[in-house]
């Protein structure tokens, strides 16, 4: 529970200290910690006072995962300085290795507890989850310890020169505060908190209202974990190192005028084709994933998943999915953009759109079970998308650039996609998925020809992309903005 709120802050502050990395940034991002403790200790309580707590003989140790949760959070603030200074000096490979380390090393404890010790239940996962945040923050801190006052940090002159500058500390003026950076640091934690209520909106719906029961809420969480990892495993990145690119290339606040034009015309080309490219990576996740929906998840988790509710989640969640594609780009250099000022109206339409998701939640539920939580959230991304092309076009409007074509792909590759998911659903109907796996397999083999025909299609029609990841552009972007 806790975690909700740290995220909640996560996007506004590390926003802020990408834009303008320096000490006293740092000592802001620093004092999320006490404020964690803070927030791990108020919440927990009420997650375990005032909210319906499971039947122990159903789901035992509850109370104690709770605290576990809220511990975890807390040392994952910990790590925060680092994680800003690691995305801010682009240290892609010391991200990926640890991220990596710590979610391997979660599931196969996960794995050995769950195999030799399944009474301990909820123990398992918290135990789990202690020891990704412990590991995720050690390999940060490892690295940054040996890095910081090393003749490779020096040659760079790296803002920071020692472990002990990232702490909070009082400035030249012996003031602990820097009070400008504090209203543009609350501006975008508004901006943020209604952004968290956007986007787990339905978790705070399913707790408070408990519009579905729990073994509902366990289905849910399981579909949305397994929908979810090509977001955060392939989106997630490109929207965070994205951001960074668009900050470095343009500055905030100043219109398409008055920025040097070389400049532009790198950002609305790399725009173009990363929308194009997000754009088709959706395109066929919703167009395969709605076929294959049904056979994944009866692999993946038996029966359980795959009857029921679970097939018709997953495959709301795969048209979810390009939502959440095209609505990371467009966001990403949205906020890239804006000044304080249109950071603080957009915090009045994300306060509007808070409103209409959550009742939106609520109603679609009552109507489609759980279901209704993955319309509600492909409504949600619908109008947040609609913002920003909106202030994309208003940018480039006095501009020759029209960086918006990339939502558009050739009519042959949309057609290659109406036919691969025409013959998929039919090859579903025949073949899938309780008819053995004979049948399965033959429903595989022609999803992978119809998979294979749309992508020598994309390549043939598509050639600027194609030329634009071969070539990796993105990389050469990435330097020139630097």
């Amino acid at each position: 529970p806790p975690q909700v709120l740290f995220r909640a802050a996560a996007f506004g502050l590390n926003a802020l200290t990408l834009r303008r990395l320096s000490r006293e940034l740092l000592g802001v991002v620093g004092v999320r910690v006490p404020l964690g403790v803070f927030w791990s200790v108020s919440l927990g309580f009420v997650w375990l006072h005032f909210l319906e707590v499971p039947d122990p003989s159903v789901v035992p140790h509850y109370r104690a995962a709770v605290v576990a949760f809220g511990l975890s959070a807390v040392v994952e603030l910990l790590g925060e300085p680092f994680w800003v200074l690691a995305q801010a000096h682009l240290f892609v490979r010391l991200k990926v290795i640890a991220e990596s380390l710590s979610v391997v090393t979660k599931c196969i404890l996960t794995v050995i507890l769950v195999i030799l010790y399944p009474q301990w239940g909820l123990y398992i996962f918290s135990l789990a989850q202690l020891l990704y945040t412990s590991v995720l923050v050690l390999c940060y801190v490892v690295y940054f310890a040996k890095f910081l006052g090393s003749p490779e940090a020096t040659k760079k002159s790296f803002p920071v020169p020692t472990m002990k500058a990232l702490l909070p500390n009082l400035m030249e003026d012996k003031t602990f505060l820097n009070w400008k950076e504090v209203r543009l640091t609350w501006s975008f934690f508004k901006q943020s908190f209604l952004k968290q209520i956007l986007t787990e909106g339905e978790r705070y719906v399913m707790t408070f209202l408990n519009v579905i029961n729990f073994g509902d809420q366990g289905v849910y969480d399981t579909v949305n974990n397994l929908g979810s990892l090509v977001a955060r495993f392939l989106f997630l990145p490109i929207e965070e190192s994205f951001y960074v690119f668009f900050t470095q290339v343009l500055e905030r606040g100043k219109n398409v005028k008055d920025q040097k034009q070389d400049d532009v015309a790198v950002a609305a080309n790399v725009l173009e084709l990363l929308l194009k490219l997000v754009l088709l990576i959706g395109l066929t996740i919703a167009v395969f994933g709605y076929a294959f929906s049904q056979l994944a998840l009866d692999i993946y988790g038996g029966s359980t998943l795959s009857s029921g509710t679970g097939p018709d989640l997953l495959r709301c969640y795969s048209l979810y999915v390009l939502f959440l594609a095209v609505n990371g780009v467009t966001e990403c250099f949205t906020f890239a953009l804006m000044c304080k000022e249109e950071v603080d109206r957009y915090n009045f339409v994300m306060l509007a759109l808070s409103f209409t998701f959550l009742c939106s939640s609520y109603f679609l539920t009552r109507w489609h079970g759980s279901v209704g939580f993955i319309l509600a959230n492909c409504l949600n991304m619908g109008i947040r998308i609609a913002h920003s092309i909106h202030y994309i076009y208003g940018y480039f409007k006095e501009s020759s650039y029209r960086p918006l074509t990339g939502l558009f792909p050739s009519p042959f590759l949309i057609l290659a996609y109406v036919v691969s998911g025409g013959i998929t659903v039919c090859s579903e109907a025949f073949f899938c998925c309780d008819k053995g796996w004979t049948a399965r397999l033959i429903h595989i083999s022609i999803g992978a020809l119809c998979f294979a025909a749309t992508t020598i299609t994309m390549f043939c029609t598509e050639t600027k992309l194609v030329h634009f990841v071969r070539s990796q552009f993105l990389s050469q972007y990435m330097k020139k903005g630097t």
